[in-house]
């Protein structure tokens, strides 16, 4: 089954170059047509909806902090709906937050594992985005990442983000097949490359094999593909190379 959404972008990759109606005009121009929006956009919620219904794009999940999803329901709610998001992603953990064993990662999958019920009963559904430090092992050699899929959450896989962690990113994609609705399309420029980008490149540019991921994450089920730079130097150049790769992606099926 082709994904629903194969050329999204992630509007964190843009947020050094604003103002956000040249960043949606830009995202529209290159071929995206749904964004995924994160917590700095959620002050202005009618100026990014009118961007948004200016340029025909849709947003069909966002990052929301996991402290807001759990403090602030009704506002999350709000935005979502506001929006059209229909997926909620928190994605990421402060390190000061972050437990040390086992027990502690176990208590935070409970915490994924109400907020996804109580947004389903909502009608929407709750995803977990990773960085690296889901893949680093804990003491007893088990992952933080078992813990937080360990009650059917779903999985936004951010494979780049894995592949820094040191670990083969097939591992876990076949591990958990059917909890990837959502991924971000990251690629990791070549050592001592890019440094004045944190080392990453734009999608195709860089040493993640592509292609490979790509047809898996589909034969998956995987439905809305996001591409995302966590520093982009320009951000014109990351969009345009990044949705003229994925295009071809979604065009033969990366075969």
């Amino acid at each position: 089954m082709a994904p629903t959404d194969p050329l999204s972008i992630q509007l964190y990759s843009a947020r050094k170059f604003p103002p956000l109606d040249r960043q949606l005009q830009t995202i529209k121009e290159c071929g995206f047509t749904n964004v995924e929006t994160f917590g700095g956009l959620y002050d202005d919620l009618p100026g990014l909806k009118a961007g948004l219904d200016r340029y025909g794009l849709t947003a069909k999940s966002g990052h929301f902090p996991l402290a807001m999803v759990e403090g602030e329901p009704q506002r999350v709610l709000d935005i979502a709906g506001a929006l059209g998001i229909s997926t909620i992603i928190p994605p990421f953990l402060p390190p000061a937050e972050r437990p040390v064993d086992r027990f502690g990662w176990a208590a935070v999958g409970e915490r994924l594992a109400g907020g996804a019920a109580c947004l389903h009963q909502k009608g929407l559904r709750l995803a977990w985005h990773n960085h690296d430090f889901e893949f680093k092992p804990l003491p007893d050699g088990s992952f933080p990442i078992e813990y937080l899929l360990a009650n059917g959450v779903l999985w936004e896989a951010d494979i780049a983000w894995i592949i820094k962690a040191g670990v083969d990113p097939m591992v876990w994609l076949e591990r958990y097949p059917d909890r990837i609705r959502l991924i971000h399309v990251k690629d990791i420029a070549p050592a001592g490359e890019n440094e004045n980008e944190d080392g990453w490149a734009d999608v195709g540019a860089g040493s993640v094999g592509w292609s490979q991921l790509w047809r898996y994450c589909v034969a998956a089920g995987t439905e809305i593909m996001v591409a995302e730079h966590d520093n982009p130097s320009d951000f014109e150049r990351f969009a345009r190379v990044s949705a003229a790769t994925m295009r071809d992606f979604a065009g033969r099926g990366a075969r």
